[in-house]
């Protein structure tokens, strides 16, 4: 079967790989749509910690398809594709996604970027196996996945109906964010980005505050906007340190900032003003991930079309056409790229 495949050290190949061999409690999964995630893109780039020297992964975590064979066979599932030892607080409070020891689909497991998936006895124990609702395609099945990071990121963010607030970067996660804050209530949603096409792009889908952050001054628009009094909730959705820090400052008395994007590791560090925390009762949070509580909320948000993820997925590629997938993910100019099965 043709899969992406990522050798630690190396590069992003696309070549032929065998077909998985299941084992006692495993499942093997058809993938019917699979998503390329910017943590895909990351890795094929520069590695992950997670991996060995010379260690070769199949990349994907963001899948959705049918148990042809094992544990479930027929059921119709998608993946929440990040599992843990079990046993440590995370596991036991339901955050295996934050267990020290934690494994993930395309990270140190061989993930969806192929025509088949393994399914560990781990991920079919835990409860990381979630039936499809009825009505919902494979392609939106997909997004559940990112979707649940948001969902993670805005209970951590305590995001409440009546907030206004402001999330920079209008890339497919910060579209993912908004989505989901207006579904959650949100007054006003302020939509931060240098790029006009997303931005025109992201107000055709949702009422949204654009703010082209290259032309114009973010903190001068949010005074403008607010009157002033700033916004209760800052989600910073792109991987660049100064947004955090400019993002602070436009925060209301008990605002929230969320460190949603991970930052580059040669430029990480945050400098945030206490006083400003200390005198405002800010929260400055972080969140990484979803959990499988979080992958199962979000299915659901998709199928009752509380949030509609349709319009985020902007180019759809057969498996036969993996490369051009890749291409269009690595170039930027794309939401969700989303591969699809042979019967999606």
């Amino acid at each position: 079967m043709i899969a992406a495949t990522y050798t630690q050290g190396r590069k992003l190949d696309i070549i032929e790989v065998p077909v998985p061999t299941i084992g006692e409690g495993e499942s093997l999964l058809k993938v019917e749509a699979t998503a390329i995630c910017g943590t895909d893109t990351k890795i094929a780039r520069a590695g992950h910690r997670k991996l060995n020297p010379g260690q070769r992964i199949i990349l994907g975590h963001e899948f959705v398809g049918s148990i042809v064979a094992g544990v479930g066979q027929g059921r119709r599932v998608g993946i929440a594709p990040n599992w843990g030892c079990g046993n440590c607080p995370a596991c036991i409070g339901g955050m295996a996604n934050m267990c020290p020891d934690f494994s993930a689909f395309g990270i140190n497991t061989d993930g969806s970027h192929a025509a088949y998936v393994r399914i560990p006895a781990a991920v079919v124990a835990q409860g990381n196996m979630v039936d499809l609702p009825e009505g919902i395609s494979w392609a939106e099945a997909a997004l559940a996945e990112p979707l649940s990071c948001c969902l993670n990121g805005q209970k951590a963010a305590r995001l409440a109906p009546g907030d206004t607030v402001l999330i920079y970067g209008a890339g497919p996660m910060g579209m993912l964010h908004v989505l989901l804050a207006v579904a959650s209530g949100a007054a006003q949603v302020i939509l931060a980005d240098p790029n006009s096409l997303r931005l025109q792009q992201a107000g055709q889908i949702a009422d949204i505050i654009p703010i082209r952050s290259d032309t114009q001054s973010v903190p001068d628009e949010v005074t403008r906007i607010t009157g002033g009094a700033g916004v209760d909730v800052v989600l910073v959705a792109a991987p660049v340190r100064a947004i955090a820090e400019e993002g602070l400052a436009m925060l209301a008395p008990f605002g929230r900032l969320c460190l949603f994007a991970g930052l580059p590791k040669d430029d990480a560090h945050v400098r945030l003003d206490g006083n400003l925390i200390h005198y405002r009762n800010l929260s400055v949070v972080g969140t990484s991930g979803g959990c499988t509580n979080d992958y199962r909320t979000a299915m659901r948000l998709i199928a009752g079309r509380r949030v509609d993820v349709r319009p985020v997925i902007s180019h759809t590629f057969p498996l036969s056409r993996l490369n051009e997938a890749y291409d269009v993910a690595f170039s930027g100019k794309c939401m969700k790229v989303v591969i699809t099965g042979e019967n999606a």
